[in-house]
């Protein structure tokens, strides 16, 4: 390729805004060359490396934007800690069907299971298929619409988040809600049901949510709109995080456990 059409080419891409568009015409035109190609499959790939290093570059964008405490992925993920958890129903979530379909996906089980490192790992695939996402705890989350709420904006703030395509509410159980919270936390879920996609994660079975929301008729119409098109997912055992010391259970867990067996009783 002349110098002129490298300099021709290097004015428009600085024109289109698609700096890539250089940088890959030269480097493929003797590759182009070479194979044969004509000049619509060299524009072609030419075009495709644009696109590609733009989709890269806006993934990232998400994936900082969305709060995430530290990164994770599936590949990551211990399964061999966890025989129960089926691989393919993972790997189909991370999939991102659920995303489209405004569904939900619950992680529940005893701290040290892998709920956030899942939730996290499904957040960031979301945000690679072109998903905004935003993730928190539920103490934060409850914050940031008391904030709202303060201010006169909360149902601004719930359209706003609405547009989200997915939201990340992480802990949910570890602090119990006074009713003020337990009533906002509420209007977060009833707001996306059948619209954008939650993902939860609480180190309590449903049974107890009422404990913590401190009010079992909420509690009941919450599960009701979270569960009604969600996948489930129970992870059970020890923490992984004490697979090296002499811990066996957590208290947290003895506890879970005798509360479960109350219940049922």
């Amino acid at each position: 390729m002349s110098a002129e059409a490298l300099k021709r080419i290097d004015h428009l891409a600085r024109a289109l805004k698609a700096p890539r568009i250089q940088e890959a015409a030269g480097r493929l035109a003797e590759q182009a060359r070479d194979a044969g190609w004509d000049h619509e499959e060299y524009l072609a790939a030419v075009l495709d490396r644009e696109v590609a290093a733009r989709d890269a570059s806006g993934s990232e964008m998400r994936i900082r934007a969305a709060g995430f405490p530290t990164r994770k992925t599936i590949e990551d993920y211990v399964f061999d800690h966890q025989p129960a958890l089926k691989r393919d129903t993972i790997l189909h979530l991370a999939g991102g069907t659920f995303l489209a379909n405004a569904e939900n996906v619950v992680l529940l089980g005893p701290p040290g299971t892998g709920k956030t490192h899942l939730a996290i790992a499904l957040g960031i695939r979301a945000a690679y298929l072109g998903h905004r996402v935003l993730f928190a705890t539920a103490t934060e989350w409850v914050t940031r619409l008391q904030g709202a709420h303060a201010a006169g904006r909360l149902n601004a703030e719930l359209a706003k988040l609405r547009r989200y395509g997915l939201i990340v509410v992480d802990e949910v159980g570890y602090i119990p809600f006074e009713q003020d919270a337990a009533n906002l936390f509420f209007q977060l879920v009833s707001s996306r049901y059948e619209h954008a996609s939650l993902i939860l994660t609480s180190n309590l079975s449903f049974a107890r949510w009422g404990d913590v929301f401190g009010d079992q008729v909420v509690a009941a119409a919450m599960i009701d709109r979270i569960v009604h098109h969600a996948e489930v997912v129970t992870l059970k055992g020890s923490s992984y995080r004490l697979r090296n010391t002499e811990i066996e259970t957590l208290p947290s867990v003895r506890a879970e456990n005798a509360a479960d067996y109350n219940h049922s009783n």
